[in-house]
């Protein structure tokens, strides 16, 4: 089943159950995706889709920091919430030490000898990790592995 199908199960699974909360997140999903299609005219594939979920993961996190920051625990909350439906479409998070592998073996096979390198190690990395890390960690990684 693609993506873009579970979300759509998903959804109507939520309008039974009544949940509200789950509901409208996965509606702020699919509307993502419907966005997407429209602006680009194109149907989109279930690569895309997990980049459209990364991205709204990444929006909810720093939405959470600085809610965090002004002292607003009511939207913490439902920040967290909606983080929580996003994450359950993604693939599982990669380990520290699997990501640690993967910057190596992108390292060794671009033969990346300095900074200069890393846009051709982060072109191999990026769609092998997508949804499953969070892209900053990476770069640390590589920062760190060709340091």
């Amino acid at each position: 089943m693609s993506l873009k199908a579970e979300l759509t199960q998903a959804m109507k699974d939520a309008m039974r159950a009544q949940d509200k909360a789950r509901l409208g997140t996965v509606r702020l999903m699919l509307s993502e995706i419907k966005r997407v299609e429209v602006d680009e005219r194109i149907e989109v594939s279930d690569e895309r889709i997990l980049a459209l979920l990364d991205k709204m993961q990444k929006q909810r996190r720093d939405s959470i920091a600085q809610f965090s920051a002004a002292g607003r625990q009511d939207l913490v909350d439902i920040e967290e919430a909606e983080l929580e439906v996003i994450s359950q479409f993604l693939p599982a998070p990669l380990s520290e030490a699997e990501l640690q592998a993967m910057v190596q073996s992108a390292v060794a096979e671009t033969g990346a000898q300095s900074m200069a390198d890393m846009g051709k190690v982060m072109a191999i990395l990026k769609p092998q990790v997508q949804g499953r890390a969070d892209m900053t960690v990476v770069s640390k990684l590589v920062k760190a592995c060709m340091g």
